[in-house]
């Protein structure tokens, strides 16, 4: 199936539909979907790299409002619907540490959890069941999805088909390395305001 999925990608990376693609890809992963935006995304930087901050563009507003259908899931809809998304992602039982997690850091805590390994499907659900305030799960989303579509662009850009290899394998490593960077900018701001 993932073969299969990759050489669709591959056709479609160049075609005049691969924006929409990527948009109802982000969108879906976001909320449902088992499959990273990433899989659109890079073919389409690397057919076209003049583009990529539009790609990214798009990858980053189709996953907020994707995001956002996966807050309502959390918030209205979680034991029909958003139990069985977490299972599926072997998730439920980090559901009331999550909740906790964002109650006490709030916008930081979507952030963090919005740019690692961790699907972002489960990040939004789990902002909904938490009652995460809904305009600063957005802004929340809109920072951890943009650094992330903009930094696999960003380096497709600069670096080309060389760097493939490398995001495919290693961004978890990058996004990490951002992350310990990005909280201790948070921690610092904390004590020195």
């Amino acid at each position: 199936m993932l073969r299969g999925l990759y050489d669709w990608t591959m056709r479609t990376a160049a075609s005049k539909e691969a924006p929409w693609a990527l948009a109802v890809v982000s969108f879906v992963e976001s909320s449902f979907f088992p499959i990273p935006p990433d899989i659109m995304l890079i073919p389409m930087v690397l057919s076209n790299r003049q583009k990529a901050w539009w790609y990214a563009t798009i990858a980053t507003v189709a996953s907020v409002l994707g995001g956002i259908l996966g807050y309502a899931i959390g918030y209205f809809l979680y034991d029909a619907v958003g139990l069985p998304i977490l299972k599926f992602y072997g998730r439920e039982h980090a559901l009331d540490s999550f909740i906790t997690f964002v109650q006490e850091y709030g916008v930081p805590a979507v952030i963090i959890k919005g740019m690692t390994p961790i699907p972002y499907k489960v990040v939004t659900i789990a902002a909904g069941v938490g009652k995460m305030n809904l305009l600063a799960f957005i802004g929340a989303s809109i920072i951890a999805r943009a650094m992330r579509f903009y930094l696999v662009a960003g380096l497709l850009y600069f670096f080309g088909e060389p760097i493939r290899a490398f995001i495919e394998k290693r961004l978890g490593l990058v996004m990490a390395i951002f992350l310990v960077l990005l909280i201790g900018g948070f921690v610092l701001i904390k004590y020195i305001f």
